[in-house]
């Protein structure tokens, strides 16, 4: 069995302790950090977060061993990616990935470097003259004219992406217009937290666009349980309003006596003639009015004696 030094030994062992004490494991992509970057943002992140760079091959032999008591940990081992490193902290983890996310910085591309999503060259005027940068920018895939005595870019072009290899060309010409599609800082490829990984793509929310789509899905499910009548802490006081006006509204309506619309009943008729009442005056007009015919004929009638005289 090959000796293994102690000094590596003992690596692996702090590794373990912190992998299994700390409740937020993250793994970070430090490639292409230069040091002095790294050390102020270290500096910045002190009483925060704690940092462990070592072999990568040391940090799978420490998660294979810690795997058997936290569960799924062992899953943080295919985010290793690049110049990998683990960092330990009781952040939350999307704010501990906003922490490092306002820390990068842009830096211009190089060759042979992977491309973090798909690069663009916008469409609009450069600076340079007509020339050979015209053939320059056409061997990448850039279409362009020339207009006010300047090269143009016609339309936007991708000109790398996203995983891909950066081709030298392409990396020369992006510095000559000024364009800097990489980012220097901490990469955060993943968390750990509770038997759960937080993906790159997970973390990377906007907060703002977030906080409008929770406040219109919070709008929408009260409009729901408020149409349905489902009743809940936030709903069950709108929900009485809405009854006791719908109610009130029917009892109206219908003319309800109750003791709590009887005074706007009673005002309600006060303040106009009933129906009824114009109805009755109308009939008892009429009535009078068929008295009168009935009186005339049977006048008629007696002196024309076909009505017989009643006998005294």
């Amino acid at each position: 069995m090959a000796h293994v030094a102690d000094y590596k030994k003992q690596i692996v062992e702090k590794l373990v302790h912190q992998l299994l004490s700390s409740p937020i494991i993250g793994a970070v992509n430090m490639e292409n950090l230069p040091a002095p970057p790294l050390q102020k943002m270290r500096a910045q992140l002190r009483g925060k977060v704690d940092f462990a760079m070592t072999k990568r091959r040391f940090m799978k032999i420490a998660i294979s061993r810690a795997k058997e008591k936290r569960k799924g940990i062992e899953d943080l081992e295919k985010y290793l990616k690049g110049m990998p490193a683990l960092i330990f902290t009781t952040e939350n983890p999307f704010r501990l990935y906003r922490i490092l996310d306002k820390n990068k910085s842009p830096a211009p591309a190089k060759a042979g470097q992977i491309a973090p999503r798909d690069i663009i060259v916008p469409a609009g005027p450069t600076p340079f003259a007509p020339g050979p940068i015209i053939g320059e920018l056409g061997q990448i895939g850039i279409k362009t004219g020339v207009e006010g005595g300047k090269v143009s870019i016609k339309q936007d072009s991708i000109v790398a992406r996203e995983g891909e290899k950066i081709k030298p060309k392409v990396a020369e010409l992006l510095a000559r217009l000024d364009i800097k599609p990489m980012e220097v800082g901490l990469d955060l490829m993943a968390v750990y937290e509770d038997g759960v990984i937080y993906a790159k793509n997970i973390l990377a929310i906007d907060d703002v666009k977030f906080m409008a789509d929770l406040q219109s899905l919070a709008r929408g499910s009260f409009n729901v349980a408020m149409f349905i009548g489902y009743a809940t802490k936030d709903t069950i006081k709108p929900l009485l309003a809405k009854a006791h006006r719908e109610a009130r509204a029917v009892g109206l309506s219908e003319n309800i006596i109750d003791e709590g619309i009887i005074e706007e009943l009673i005002g309600k008729a006060e303040r106009r003639p009933g129906k009824k009442r114009r109805k009755k005056n109308r009939m008892f007009q009429s009535g009078l009015n068929r008295s009168s015919s009935l009186k005339k004929r049977f006048l008629l009638l007696k002196r024309r004696k076909r009505f017989p005289h009643p006998k005294r």
